[in-house]
Order: C-alpha cells, then sequence, then structure tokens
C-alpha cells in the first residue's frame, strides 16, 4: 500500500489529520498508508528552506513511492496565494513527488463549525443555532466551539474525536476543505499508479 508523509502545524492536527484523510481515502475509494505526521510551527514552515526541508522529511517517512501532505492554516493569509507559493517551493525541492500543499482558511476549525450541526447530532455541541454564515471567514473559531462544548475545547483531545465525526458532506461548504479533498484525491492516485 503506498504511503503519504504528512506535515501539520498544530498539536490536534498530528491525530486529527490522518483520521480525516482516511476518511475522505475511503470514502473516494482510494487507499493509503497515512503516516504518523511530522509536526512543524507555521513561522518554521514558512521560513526559507524550512517547508523544503520538512517536504523532504515527510517524503522519506512515505518511501520512494510515497506521497507528501502538508495541511496548515492560513490565518490572514489567502490560503490560495499562499498555498500556491508554498506549493511551487516544495515542487522546485521534489519535482517528481506527488505533493499536497493546502492551508486551512483561517483555521481548520473553520471546517468543524460548517459541520456544526451534525456534531451538535452528535451530542458534541450543544447548540448550531448561531452557526456563522461564512465559517471560514471566522477567526477565533477555536473560542466559537468551546463556548459550544461541556468542557471547552481542547485542539488536542476534542480536534481527532470531531475529524471523526464532522460530517464531510456539510465541511464541503469550506472552500479550503475542498482543496484538501481534490489535493487528496490526486495524491492517491498519484502514488497508486493513476494520474498526479
Amino acid at each position: 500500500m503506498p504511503a503519504i508523509g504528512i506535515v501539520v502545524e498544530g498539536h490536534g492536527e498530528v491525530q486529527a489529520v490522518p483520521l480525516l484523510a482516511r476518511r475522505l481515502a475511503l470514502e473516494m475509494g482510494l487507499f493509503a498508508d497515512f503516516l504518523h505526521p511530522i509536526r512543524a510551527s507555521r513561522s518554521s514552515l514558512l521560513k526559507a528552506g524550512e517547508i523544503e526541508r520538512f517536504a523532504r522529511l515527510a517524503k522519506l517517512k512515505a518511501g520512494p513511492e510515497g506521497g507528501v501532505l502538508i495541511l496548515i492554516d492560513a490565518d490572514d493569509d489567502c490560503p490560495a496565494v499562499a498555498g500556491e507559493a508554498l506549493r511551487r517551493r516544495v515542487h522546485v525541492a521534489l519535482p517528481s513527488v506527488p505533493v499536497g500543499v493546502v492551508l486551512a482558511k483561517c483555521e481548520f476549525e473553520a471546517w468543524f463549525l460548517a459541520s456544526a450541526p451534525s456534531l451538535h447530532r452528535e451530542g458534541r455541541l450543544s447548540s448550531a443555532d448561531d452557526l456563522p454564515v461564512d465559517p471560514e471567514g471566522v477567526r477565533g473559531a477555536k473560542e466559537w466551539l468551546s463556548r459550544r462544548m461541556p468542557n471547552g475545547y481542547s485542539e488536542t483531545v476534542d480536534q481527532p474525536a470531531l475529524a471523526s465525526l464532522m460530517d464531510l458532506k456539510e465541511a464541503r461548504a469550506c472552500r479550503s476543505f475542498r482543496k484538501l479533498e481534490g489535493d487528496l484525491r490526486r495524491l492517491l492516485e498519484a502514488v497508486s499508479g493513476g494520474s498526479a
């Protein structure tokens, strides 16, 4: 089975991203071994030569036939512009390696906001009534979640659980989630012998 090396920035994403990637891959009927992610701070990854270094490490873990998935928060940057710049940098460093570079608009947790109705149905949120019209436009998604969870929101505890319960269809309301899905499909097809 092909392997995918993963680079993330947050402590919660270390567990959540492989779970989410497996769910999406299963839905697509494509399979890979999603390896334990390498974690690096966003500020480190943006420094000259650093995202390239971490991508090489992830590729080393994935082996000669594997690919690399990099997922970080966009914060205040435009995910399309910043993501493309980072993707180009990684492509120069690893020109023949299938790579996906995704920046979650504002925060990874925006996808949970989009999926709030399903998370409420699962009993994880006390309410989903005042869901923002644009979940990806919210700065402070963690705080929004924390106010609606019985014990508050803990990235390391709750992010993996919410990633395993969130409704993928609801999350598709987020453009950056659809970008993850598209990049992941291309990546899995490439490492499985399909086209990149």
